[in-house]
């Protein structure tokens, strides 16, 4: 399906367009819409791939999809949601809906202890389009609910007044369009060796290489439902890695590790002999099964039989073992006789290289066999349905290429009938794969969250939550045998439903292991021991029992504590306490996915160490659509981000949390006015005896968001103790001398400067990067300046090395206060 019909915001009595497109061989022609799942009749509407709804209805509201179909096949859209309003209705409301944003710690509470404040959001919802619009089958912005006005408040903090600026009205206007990428890396699976200068595919089109360290970036083209990559290695080390990356539609950028599995060196075959190569032998473990090769079924291209040498490459991945799961390509699906993609439960996968010995020219063949062990088969019921698959590498989806069927031999061992494997072109990229179609399917919800407070308001979107399924020893939940598929889904506002398989009748009979990242960062799942807490875990007995929630560390501190397992127990309808999540049956996507916060969930969340941020312009990082164009905005453009951050040395005996406050500096629109402030708590160096470092962020210098002037900003860093400034980066001290004005650096408690317009590196004490996501650039700043370099990455502190400023802090007498307080309770005296 390459163009999918868009959702639609229409008032009654209008008309609409709906548009889908799908490729195919032969080239489909037959397309069915339907409405709410059922078939609509093409004599009455007289649609082919575009549907016209005329004098609109509110009956006629709700989800929209196509389907192709050729004799070949066929293949489901993505729904498409329409709305209609009655005459006079609003689709964006004037009122901003509630949004809280955390004040500094200085800041009093409210009457009831919060301090928390409501700035108001504007939900980015389509609004109701121009119907005689003639480009409904474009990729046309259309008009979304966002900011109309904003208004500046002032709430006293300690002596002072804190700037914040509230939504005041919400109204329609042109819809964000960010732009929605994929980056990450692609490494070997044994070795972590990058995959230097390798060709990256979507589809059957080149759009790049992976860089000398491996790295990748992938625009997401417009209205893409999958993204499938393929990952080729031109020196031919490796398994062509076909990935269907996640990434969010909400703009930004998710990161993704890609893992490659190396190519099995080549053994020496004759060609004029009967050959069986074993699947899956290593470890010591019996094979899965063989791949039987009868004398004589070697081809050259010209279909001549080859009867010499063969150098024969068989690469097993073998879901016995644990760690293979990452490198597995695709996502193991496949599309059902009714267009569906439907998952797959994997018993292996393989690809094959035949080469002549001689010249290495590449070889076909003729009929072979696959031969399974049906001992390996532990769900009796799996070996009734048991297929022989290929990949697809255009589309990401398994194709299926025979039937296995019970056959005689002393070992019970299963066979193919015979059947052939297509031309060259499909013998060298396709990958082979023994599975079974499963539909005990389930959706668990998942949301991750920005600290372990869990706050409903705090929650983070753009994090990848990874599923794992596992089949687990009888009795032995904690023990896998195998892993059977794996999903990959992005959080949105409302968190994440991941697809799993699941059992009604035995709670463990399928188990499921979970993880979660932000741009390469783990989160931290929720303790299970020394003792299981239904609050935090946010799951209520008697359900979560089992479930059997068990965090990685659980019999083992020693372990990582970023993931979970829990048995993917189906939800008995008849029983209350299984009917509010966090597994939801299969038919129950939408429950799943407009659950409220209230309902049962499992969580991430990402262990801070002591930050705090606050913007004047309220903006949330993860949701690139509540950007607002102001002056006081942090962040000036929202298709570039741009994170800046000095690195400080303190001499003392404690760690200690350091403030930059960031005002106008130089433009005349917000000379003086607060942008923002930032907290971080200094990190331990493990290697130097009563020292740490901070990483604090700081409003780059640079164009506002009109684009006009440049605005030096005025950074003041401080930090919360009783500290005086022993030391400034000679390099940043000439620098700044140079690129006048000089900001006044009178007071030895604090560093102050004009922020510099350039980005000038760690030999500066500056950390400088951009993205087109906030949270990624801010990761990777941070990395460097932990490590002290422009290039490295580094979770130690290294706090004498690349640093800007030093400050030497002391234990202060009892009921002295700090600069840092005077400047809170008196700042015109301190």
């Amino acid at each position: 399906m390459v163009l999918h019909p868009k959702t639609k915001v229409r008032v009654a009595g209008q008309e609409v367009t709906f548009c889908c497109k799908a490729s195919g061989t032969p080239v489909p022609k037959k397309y069915y819409w339907y409405h709410n799942g059922t078939l609509l009749e093409r004599k009455v509407h007289r649609y082919g791939s575009r549907l016209v709804l005329r004098g609109l209805a509110p009956e006629q509201a709700g989800t929209y999809h196509c389907k192709a179909s050729t004799e070949a096949g066929a293949i489901k859209s993505a729904p498409a949601q329409l709305t209609v309003l009655a005459q006079g209705q609003q689709s964006c409301k004037p009122e901003p809906e509630p949004s809280f944003v955390e004040l500094p710690s200085e800041c009093p509470q409210d009457a009831a202890g919060s301090r928390y404040y409501n700035v108001g959001r504007c939900p980015p919802a389509p609004c109701a389009d121009s119907p005689a619009d003639p480009s409904e089958c474009g990729a046309d912005a259309g008009r979304c609910c966002g900011v109309r006005r904003m208004e500046m408040r002032e709430i006293p903090c300690a002596g002072s007044l804190l700037p914040v600026k509230v939504v005041a009205e919400c109204g329609c206007g042109p819809c964000a369009q960010p732009r929605v990428l994929v980056q990450g890396r692609v490494t070997a699976a044994d070795t972590g060796e990058p995959l230097r200068f390798g060709q990256i595919f979507l589809g059957g089109r080149k759009v790049g290489f992976t860089g000398y360290k491996g790295s990748f970036t992938i625009e997401v083209p417009p209205d893409t439902q999958r993204l499938v990559a393929r990952f080729v290695d031109r020196q031919q080390r490796f398994v062509d890695a076909v990935k269907v990356l996640p990434f969010n539609r909400r703009g930004g950028t998710v990161y993704q590790e890609v893992k490659m599995l190396r190519k099995k060196e080549p053994v020496d075959l004759d060609g004029s002999q009967s050959n069986a190569i074993p699947l899956g032998e290593a470890g010591g473990r019996e094979p899965v099964g063989e791949l039987v090769l009868p004398a004589g079924a070697f081809l050259r291209p010209s279909g001549e039989v080859f009867r010499g040498i063969v150098k024969a490459s068989v690469t097993f991945l073998d879901p016995r073992d644990m760690a293979t799961a990452s490198a597995a390509s695709s996502d193991l699906s496949f599309t059902d006789a009714e267009g569906a993609i439907v998952p797959l439960r994997t018993y292996g996968m393989f690809a094959v290289d035949f080469r002549e010995g001689e010249t290495g020219a590449a070889l076909q063949t003729g009929p072979v066999e696959v031969r399974m062990d049906a001992g390996q088969v532990q769900m009796p019921e799996h070996l009734q349905k048991m297929k022989l698959w290929s990949l697809n590498p255009e589309t990401g989806l398994w194709e299926e290429e025979g039937v296995l069927r019970p056959a005689g031999g002393n070992r019970g061992k299963r066979e193919e009938r015979t059947f052939l494997v297509g031309n060259l072109e499909i013998r060298e990229r396709r990958l082979f794969n023994l599975d079974v179609p499963e539909d005990r399917r389930c959706f668990v919800k998942v949301r991750a969250y920005s600290n372990e407070k869990f706050n409903p308001y705090e929650q983070l979107e753009g994090v990848v939550i990874s599923l794992i399924n596992l089949e687990p020893q009888p009795g032995y939940p904690a023990n896998p045998r195998a892993w059977g598929r794996f999903d990959s889904v992005v959080t949105g506002p409302n968190g994440a439903c991941l697809p799993a398989f699941c059992d009604g009748q035995r709670p463990d009979a399928y188990s499921a292991y979970v993880t979660a990242t932000l741009g390469g960062e783990e989160l931290e799942a929720v303790a299970s021991s020394p003792k299981l807490n239904p609050n935090a875990v946010g799951v209520s007995q008697p359900y979560l029992g089992k479930l059997g929630y068990r965090r990685l560390d659980h019999d083992d501190p020693n372990l990582k504590k970023t993931a979970f397992q829990i048995n993917v127990a189906k939800p008995d309808p008849n029983n209350v306490d299984e009917t509010n999540g966090p597994i939801y049956p299969y038919r129950s996507l939408e429950e799943c996915e407009e659950a409220p916060v209230s309902a049962n969930h499992l969580r991430f969340y990402r262990v801070e160490v002591d930050k705090y941020e606050y913007n004047v312009v309220p903006f949330k990082e993860s949701d690139l659509t509540s950007w607002t164009g102001d002056y006081l905005s942090w962040w000036p453009n929202p298709q570039e981000f741009r994170a800046c951050f000095i690195k400080v040395q303190i001499e003392g005996p404690q760690e200690y949390m350091v403030r930059s406050r960031n005002v106008g500096g130089s433009h005349p629109r917000t000379r003086g006015q607060l942008y923002g402030l930032r907290d971080t708590r200094s990190v331990r160096d493990t290697l130097l005896e009563n020292t740490s470092g901070a990483c604090v962020e700081f409003k780059c210098s640079g164009m506002l968001f009109d684009q006009s002037l440049v605005d030096r900003t005025l950074v003041s860093i401080v930090p919360q103790g009783s500290c005086h400034r022993t030391a400034i980066n000679s390099l940043l001290r000439e620098y700044l001398s140079r690129h006048p004005p000089v900001a006044e650096n009178n007071h030895t408690a604090a560093f102050t400067m004009l922020a510099p317009v350039d980005p000038l590196g760690h030999n500066y004490g500056i950390y400088t990067v951009t993205d087109q996501n906030p949270r990624l650039a801010k990761e990777i700043a941070i990395g460097r300046c932990f490590d002290g370099t422009s290039d490295g990455f580094s979770r130690e502190m290294k706090a004498d090395t690349g640093t800007a400023v030093t400050f030497t802090c002391r234990e202060r007498p009892a009921g002295r206060e700090s600069f840092f307080q005077r400047l809170l309770t008196a700042p015109a005296e301190a």
